[in-house]
């Protein structure tokens, strides 16, 4: 069965404000099935533009990964990351 991703883009404006974020998220990430398989580290844009931070996060399924992205839970913490931040989100199904 194919996996299911959400995969962020993003450029922080305020990391104090921003690993509040980090720290609320990452529960109701793991609680659909998610397994961050990118967060931040080194990256290099050999092509167009990009946005300083990417994260990759791997869920069990492309409606899981939906169903958590758009959970009434995971969006009231999307608000600290879009007060403290640029993000371009992007929810993908995978190869199965």
């Amino acid at each position: 069965m194919p996996r299911g991703y959400i995969i962020g883009h993003v450029t922080v404006t305020d990391p104090e404000a921003y690993a509040e974020y980090v720290r609320l998220d990452t529960p109701i990430f793991e609680k659909y099935g998610g397994r961050f398989l990118v967060r931040g580290g080194r990256s290099e844009t050999p092509e167009g533009a990009a946005k300083e931070r990417h994260v990759v996060i791997e869920f069990p399924d492309y409606e899981t990964a939906r169903r958590c992205y758009f959970s009434e839970e995971y969006q009231k913490v999307a608000e600290i990351r879009k007060a403290n931040a640029l993000s371009d989100i992007v929810i993908v199904e995978g190869v199965g």
